[in-house]
């Protein structure tokens, strides 16, 4: 190794964050770095991120995950996408996929033919052209095609799964990969005088840990990025009103055998906020999202309560959060991931992905012992980027929105961001769908939310008109419809899927 390499890293904090860390870096750091955790049992964890988004398949790829183990080892199901009912307005569903609308049959996409065929009379939903959706409202299940020519080939899919276990799966992984856990409370943190660095810890017990490099994975309270390194905090509630979830488990009202064993997250808008609802094979997570300045927890429970499949299995448990960031993820040797480094609702199961390319972006810009500013500076650029376009998506669900309690009206009065202002106003005017640079929610994404909360736009693209003696989009339409329920009849029930493949 050169000798300005980081020789000793310190990861504090374990749950998801800490230990999809630890895993990554033990898989991706030369030999030679010694990688340490420390956590306390006497400190719980959030533990409520359990529907996640496709990229997910990528990161436990890289770490080596079995597909079929990983699901049986954390309880999981397969996700499609994410329901929405009741958003746009009261009554009304709608449903964001995995993947894309229909296939392509010209130059124009596809969702300017749709939206010329609705104009002239045609109430067929945008929802019937996803391949996802269109498996997901039957509970029906399997991979995508590969054969790029299918239209099984057109969606794609995350999972469902018990975040407390996908922590304990890789503290297995990480740990016979060398990482060394040290288990105590924090009481202590020193930094050096000149740099202001980051030197070392100390335990309740008096022991010591030193590390050249340290990574905030301590929740919430931000030990390090927040509590030592005093960190500004940018508060986006003006934008993202709610800031309590209660969170509890219930049980299946007919087993995984029901039609409530779903592949897809269910988000359902009440009267200050939402409910979420993610199907494991052991039981079914809920949680309710709202705002303290519109209703009152104990209103906010019994809501929650009144709303399950099946008994609850616990009491529901309270969590108060900030939506926001952190002004600087990176500062001096601390590097902060997940709810560190900052916190958007789980509307979009962003959670943990916010933790994986977090990761991935460290591996790309690891740093040497001198902490170089410039990459400091590229890594904390980027990832304020991805949060704010992030962001801009997750206040597009409240902004579009014709509810009449008076937080959503507060959410559809509001001024927004005039990065999303942009992005709205034109499709609006001419259904186009525009971004300044690489997003993770991609065009698909966009047009759901748009379409589904009815931002149904003034206008299809012109060419349209011009190319309409040459393509025929009525046929077009309808085949693609027809083959899409013709393939997901095809396919296996959810749950007889699991079964047969990754069965706890």
């Amino acid at each position: 190794m050169r000798d300005d390499n980081v020789r000793r890293v310190c990861i504090v904090g374990g749950g998801s964050a800490g230990w999809m860390t630890a895993a990554a870096l033990a898989r991706q750091l030369p030999a030679g770095v010694e990688i340490a955790l420390v956590e306390s049992e006497e400190i719980g964890t959030v533990g409520v991120g359990e529907a996640t988004i496709p990229p997910i398949k990528l990161f436990n790829q890289l770490l080596g995950l079995n597909e079929a183990e990983f699901v049986k080892a954390t309880q999981g199901s397969f996700k499609l996408g994410i329901e929405f009912v009741g958003w746009g307005r009261a009554g009304h569903r709608y449903f964001h996929p995995f993947g894309t609308y229909g296939a392509d049959f010209d130059s124009v996409p596809m969702h300017h033919w749709w939206l010329k065929q609705r104009l002239a009379g045609d109430q067929t939903p945008l929802d019937d052209f996803s391949m996802a959706w269109v498996a997901a409202k039957a509970n029906r299940f399997a991979p995508p095609a590969q054969d790029r020519r299918l239209v099984q080939s057109t969606f794609d899919y995350a999972y469902h799964f018990d975040a407390g276990l996908y922590a304990q799966a890789l503290r297995r992984l990480a740990e016979g990969l060398g990482v060394t856990r040290h288990e105590g409370r924090i009481t202590g943190v020193a930094r050096d005088g000149e740099s202001g660095n980051i030197t070392h810890i100390t335990l309740a017990d008096g022991r010591q840990v030193e590390a050249e490099f340290w990574i905030d994975c301590s929740g919430f309270r931000g030990l390090l990025i927040a509590e030592t390194l005093a960190t500004p905090f940018i508060d986006w509630t003006h934008w993202l009103p709610c800031d309590r979830a209660l969170a509890v488990p219930c049980g299946h009202a007919n087993g995984t055998d029901g039609e409530g064993f779903t592949p897809y997250t269910r988000s359902t808008a009440h009267g200050a906020g939402w409910q979420w609802r993610i199907p494991l094979q052991h039981r079914i997570g809920n949680g309710h999202v709202f705002s303290s300045a519109f209703m009152g927890e104990d209103e906010a429970a019994a809501l929650l309560l009144a709303n399950l499949d099946g008994p609850a299995l616990a009491d529901p448990r309270l969590l108060r959060f900030t939506t926001g960031r952190r002004a600087q993820a990176w500062s001096h040797n601390v590097v902060a991931i997940g709810l560190a480094a900052g916190f958007m609702e789980p509307l979009e199961s962003t959670s943990l992905h916010l933790v994986q390319s977090g990761i991935m972006r460290l591996l790309a810009l690891w740093p040497t012992r001198g902490m170089d500013a410039l990459v400091r500076d590229e890594f904390n650029k980027v990832t304020a980027t991805e949060w704010e376009r992030i962001r801009d998506f997750l206040i597009l669900h409240y902004h579009l929105n014709s509810r009449d309690e008076p937080m959503w009206r507060q959410c559809a009065a509001m001024p927004i961001p005039d990065s999303l202002q942009h992005k709205m106003e034109h499709f609006r005017r001419f259904a186009r769908l525009v971004s300044d640079g690489p997003e993770l929610f991609l065009n698909a994404s966009w047009l759901a939310v748009h379409i589904g909360q009815c931002n149904l736009p003034d206008r299809y693209d012109p060419l349209v008109d011009s190319r309409a003696a040459q393509v025929d989009a009525p046929r077009l339409l309808s085949g693609l419809a027809r083959v899409m329920r013709e393939a997901a009849a095809e396919m296996p029930s959810h749950a007889a899927f699991i079964a047969r493949y990754c069965a706890a």
